[in-house]
């Protein structure tokens, strides 16, 4: 969907009707609805509709309060995001105890290099507290003594900042439906492997385990199937023989932190979008200026053949030798 339509999101228990008076009071409005989806997870429902609301005939915060109220009397959350709403640009970036993906986000905005505010650090434990001082970021640890998030707590303070992009900078944490269906396609994480080859914990030792030769890392948006989202950018290296988890680990973490920023860029440059599972570029975006997945150099170290082309193979062989008749001798 484009930038100049506005987004609604529905999330709540599922029940019969929503759709209905959600799409009615639209249309009294003389809002017309160019896209809708919906789904259901764990009793979870979720629809996201994007709308043309430039002929509308009632002011923005009358639309609000309209849905806001219509949200309490079906007793879902109804959220909207007009056109003007994205100027903002504002991230929370969710940590764990990993500290190289938030340090190449908070440096990337230190230094002129990322378009957006880190509005926020969520932790699920207080460890990387201190990094986010250091930048002058506020933190905010929203996990127990054993580091299970408050997920209402964390939505209240995703709320509070007015977060536009949920950056998951090694979040060791499964998100619930009631998170991922309110930040659809704004939530970003990235994973030490390549997708979809070894999803879930211990990526790394999943690699090393199964023996592959070429390992690397994906990021990704997330939805509520682990690991599975639309893949946005990679990054490749090899795997040596002897390479213990340890090393492995310590040839990835670079690359997750530069495929983080790439995605997160991507996702702020309105550069790529999203359809059925998979991403792809915008017609608008200039690939050049993205990596996306293997370098250059590693491009050009492709072979250039052989193809599996019958006809290029027959103009390209030799002719054959001619063989004496024996009607000659």
């Amino acid at each position: 969907m484009t930038n100049d339509l506005t987004e609604i999101t529905v999330v709540g228990g599922d029940k019969t009707g929503l759709v209905a008076n959600v799409t009615t009071l639209l249309f009294e409005r003389g809002i017309n609805v160019e896209d809708i989806d919906q789904a259901v997870r764990d009793g979870v429902f979720r629809m996201t509709l994007h709308a043309d609301t430039s002929e509308m005939v009632c002011t923005e915060s009358t639309l609000r309060d309209a849905l806001s109220d219509l949200g309490a009397d079906l007793g879902v959350d109804i959220q909207v995001r007009f056109p003007t709403d994205r100027e903002t640009r504002r991230i929370a970036a969710l940590v764990t105890k990993e500290s190289h993906c938030l340090e190449a986000l908070l440096q990337a905005r230190a230094d002129g290099g990322l378009d957006a505010e880190i509005a926020v650090v969520i932790g699920n434990h207080d460890d990387l507290e201190p990094l986010a001082d250091a930048y002058d970021v506020p933190f905010v640890d929203v996990g127990d003594e054993t580091g299970v998030p408050d997920e209402d707590h964390l939505l209240e303070v995703l709320d509070d900042y007015d977060v536009d992009l949920v950056a998951l900078a090694r979040f060791i944490r499964i998100l619930s439906p009631e998170v991922v269906f309110r930040y659809e396609d704004r939530i970003i994480n990235v994973h030490p492997s390549l997708l979809p080859a070894f999803p879930g914990a211990k990526a790394y030792r999943q690699a090393k385990e199964e023996g592959v030769r070429i390992a690397g890392v994906t990021a990704h948006y997330v939805t509520t199937d682990l690991d599975q989202g639309p893949i946005i950018s990679q990054r490749v290296f090899d795997v040596p023989d002897d390479a213990s988890v340890e090393e492995l680990r310590e040839r990835g973490q670079p690359l997750e932190a530069a495929a983080f920023l790439e995605a997160i860029r991507l996702h702020l440059d309105d550069a790529v979008s999203s359809h059925r599972g998979r991403t792809s570029l915008r017609e608008s975006a200039d690939a050049e200026d993205y990596q996306l997945g293997l370098s250059g150099d590693a491009e050009a170290a492709h072979p250039d053949g052989p193809v599996d082309d019958l006809d290029s193979a027959l103009r390209n062989a030799p002719e054959s030798p001619s063989v004496p008749d024996p009607a000659d001798d």
